[in-house]
């Protein structure tokens, strides 16, 4: 049985920074590519981040660029976000996704195992 947990969320001021953690567990996580999503209020799930089994390859939608970071530990079946310079419109209810098979894209479609949420709220 596949779980995520996710760890993290919270309120921050804009310009502030939360660190986001997720545990795997029920997969083979070391050979899984692994994403963050968000869902804010009234709009549809987004990718973030998504990053490489082998953490050699990520990629961020362009809101994000130069201000988080995804990375992962597979000793620890643990992936990561760290997010700096938050601005309000981040704030959304963060997932850790993990995808239905080894060639997932960084999409929503592509990944068929969500954690439960954890909800991110960045106040002007």
């Amino acid at each position: 049985q596949v779980q995520l947990v996710e760890f993290g969320g919270g309120l921050v001021q804009a310009g502030g920074s939360l660190r986001l953690s997720c545990t795997a567990s029920g997969l083979a996580f070391d050979d899984l590519p692994m994403g963050w999503f968000r869902q804010a209020p009234g709009k549809e799930r987004e990718a973030v981040s998504c990053i490489s089994y082998n953490a050699e390859s990520t990629l961020y939608t362009d809101s994000v660029k130069g201000r988080f970071t995804i990375s992962r530990d597979n000793a620890k079946n643990t992936l990561y976000l760290q997010m700096n310079s938050l601005k309000p419109e981040d704030t959304a209810m963060y997932y850790c996704g993990a995808p239905d098979d080894l060639d997932a894209r960084c999409r929503v479609a592509d990944f068929g195992y969500w954690g439960q949420g954890t909800q991110v709220t960045v106040s002007s």
